[in-house]
């Protein structure tokens, strides 16, 4: 909360609760975020459409909009393998899932009387019921956090913005920017339309070697549990095969260690925001280039350094 109000002085423009791992539900922090600040927007970054049911995903969000009017976005993406898997979830169809999730959502969001027959939502005559607070139609942008081809096309078809991924060097973009303007295209519109915001790992620190091994902490783990993102970031299998032979699940901080060795430097730098505060910031800089609209900063290391290096007031 505090870093949160922090942000919200410096200028900042939002901050994003991440939801992945077991370790801590979005929900709760947001609605920290969005009773204890005034302007700045508070998004998830990015739930899952598996493990929350239609209607109360629905009214959650209505109530984080009861907190925070105009100020909550809702992000959502198709969650991964093998956590998916370890909970009970089987992940099929996931564009038709989440297509059905982000039409049953916009609808009882603006207060509609839903019954819609889908594959993966069945519901006969539901209506989010506001007892207390208003009764207008509710403004929740939503945006998916796609990492495949044809989750991108489908958000650029269906969602308000894309949150794009993390753990990817800046030329991502060019191929994520025509996937988003194909997809767009079929609801008459263009991938410009879209706000894109961008997950980034940003670690900041005078001591340049310092601020690569913060970033490295994260990144060995990430190259090992979500490989798929790892593919994307160009890692090679030689090295994913090495980190995940070190790991276990979840992963202690000496197995972290160990494997860290794996990772470059160069790899580091390639596909994350580090170094000196004027190196973070040019790094920033070439993923709004290439067609980020708003950065998503994940800290590591000191997030108060971090939120002064890109503060705008």
């Amino acid at each position: 909360m505090k870093y949160a109000q922090y942000a919200e002085s410096k200028g900042f423009e939002a901050v994003w609760q991440a939801e992945s791992r077991l370790v801590r539900d979005a929900i709760v922090p947001m609605a920290a975020f969005a009773a204890t600040t005034k302007r700045i927007k508070v998004g998830s970054g990015v739930i899952n459409n598996w493990t929350r049911n239609i209607g109360l995903l629905a009214a959650t969000f209505l109530t984080l909009d009861d907190l925070a009017p105009n100020r909550i976005i809702c992000g959502i993406g198709a969650w991964w393998d093998p956590l998916a898997r370890n909970v009970g979830i089987e992940r099929r169809k996931p564009l038709l899932a989440m297509r059905e999730t982000v039409e049953v959502m916009r609808r009882l969001l603006r207060l509609e009387n839903v019954t819609y027959q889908g594959e993966f939502h069945k519901v006969t005559g539901i209506e989010l019921d506001v007892v207390h607070g208003r009764r207008e139609p509710r403004n929740v942008p939503i945006f998916i956090g796609a990492t495949g081809d044809n989750m991108m096309m489908l958000t650029g078809e269906i969602a308000d913005g894309a949150v794009l991924n993390y753990c990817v060097s800046p030329d991502y973009n060019d191929r994520a920017m025509e996937l988003l303007d194909q997809g767009a295209k079929k609801s008459g519109r263009r991938a410009e339309d879209l706000d894109r915001p961008q997950l980034i790992v940003c670690s900041v620190n005078e001591d340049r070697q310092k601020a690569i091994n913060d970033a490295k902490w994260l990144l060995t783990q990430y190259v090992a549990q979500q490989p798929h993102i790892a593919k994307a970031s160009g890692v090679s299998d030689d090295v994913i095969q090495r980190v995940q032979s070190t790991l276990g699940w979840p992963a202690t901080k000496e197995q972290v260690a160990e494997a860290m060795k794996y990772i470059p430097d160069d790899f580091v730098l390639k596909i994350s925001a580090t170094g000196t505060p004027a190196e973070a910031r040019a790094k920033v800089a070439e993923y709004v280039k290439r067609g980020c609209t708003c950065p998503i900063l994940y800290p590591m290391g000191d997030p108060y350094t971090m939120i002064d290096t890109f503060a705008v007031a």
